[in-house]
């Protein structure tokens, strides 16, 4: 299984920001995320396209930010497939980014305990 952070982008963010700092930016996700998944899945629930779109895109720029490429990647698939084409695969796309972004967040936890 691939690391749930890529090391090379977490320790570049380290060195440009500082570790202080990105362990502040690193609790400022921890307590936006869950927001972030609540206003997905009430887009997703409700049918809008713009909101799920800007949800989507806010947990891929975190994502990408920290190294989180497979949370990255699952929230770019949303943000660009859209609402219709991701219900139109079905499945629940919604739990599965929650579990990413636990899987991500207990990951980044790790990492500026460090």
């Amino acid at each position: 299984m691939a690391e749930l952070i890529d090391a090379a982008t977490f320790k570049a963010l380290q060195e440009t920001a500082g570790a202080d700092f990105v362990g502040e930016l690193v609790s400022a996700f921890l307590e936006e995320a869950p927001g972030m998944l609540k206003d997905l899945s009430t887009a997703y629930a409700a049918g809008e396209a713009d909101k799920f779109k800007r949800a989507a895109h806010s947990l891929k720029s975190n994502g990408l930010t920290f190294g989180a490429m497979s949370l990255a990647a699952m929230a770019k698939d949303l943000e660009l497939t859209g609402l219709e084409g991701v219900k139109a695969r079905g499945g629940d796309p919604v739990a599965a980014i929650t579990a990413e972004v636990g899987r991500a967040s207990d990951a980044l936890k790790g990492l500026v305990r460090a």
